[in-house]
């Protein structure tokens, strides 16, 4: 089956998969991955090793000039994509509940918004791949060819996140991680900025009982009826 080089914008809640969804999504039809919410970690952990984001607060006036020469990039390594920090692989540490306690609030900054807007712009130009985040089919590639929005139940989500934080060696509770999960919830969904929303032509998937089997499966039939792609490729997953 030859899918058109398209842009593939995913957007939707936290702890939702979204970042597993894309990648499955992007290896088994050929896509590049890019992960906007990874950009978003990097800004905060750099935010913090710096010393700007600090004690709960952000130093935004101090924050800007230690973003801006920033080398964050995407490399393929072992078959996956991930994040560098110059010649330094920052996956895991971005994924740590420190960043996560922040990204928030760092990615609701406008300045902030804009600078990884432009990365990503310039990642993507030239086609052919599928991006998660929050606002990428409404602000970032507005135009995108095939928009997916993820949502699942609350406390799934938070079971989910809080079995990843333990599998990690992180120490927390169920309960801290719904009420952040409650927390980013909100400050995505009201922030001035680039507010978490559903674009008007995105299509909703809600994998509260799915397996990643039937996501890739519900995505397969996606692309089939709206590309008009009649032949059924096997799956791998």
């Amino acid at each position: 089956m030859t899918i058109p080089d398209i842009i593939i914008a995913v957007d939707g809640y936290s702890s939702t998969g979204k970042s597993t969804f894309a990648k499955m999504v992007a290896a088994e039809f050929g896509f590049l991955y890019l992960d906007s919410g990874a950009m978003y970690r990097g800004v905060t952990l750099a935010g913090l090793e710096s010393g700007v984001i600090a004690d709960g607060k952000i130093d935004e006036a101090a924050l800007l000039p230690v973003m801006g020469p920033l080398d964050l990039h995407f490399r393929r390594d072992d078959g996956a994509t991930k994040l560098y920090l110059g010649d330094r692989c920052i996956e895991k540490e971005i994924r740590g509940w420190e960043v996560s306690q922040y990204v928030s609030p760092v990615s609701a900054i406008p300045q902030v918004r804009a600078w990884v807007d432009d990365k990503l712009h310039a990642f993507a130009a030239g086609g052919r791949v599928i991006m998660d985040g929050r606002d990428i089919g409404t602000t970032v590639f507005p135009n995108a060819e095939l928009k997916v929005f993820m949502t699942a139940d609350p406390m799934v989500r938070a079971q989910r996140r809080y079995e990843e934080l333990l599998a990690k060696g992180e120490k927390t509770t169920l309960e801290e991680v719904v009420a952040n999960l409650k927390d980013r919830d909100y400050r995505d969904s009201h922030r001035p900025t680039s507010p978490l929303r559903q674009a008007a032509d995105a299509y909703v998937l809600d994998n509260t009982h799915m397996t990643l089997h039937e996501e890739l499966v519900w995505m397969l039939g996606l692309l089939q009826g709206k590309f008009g792609l009649l032949e059924s490729p096997g799956l791998s997953c």
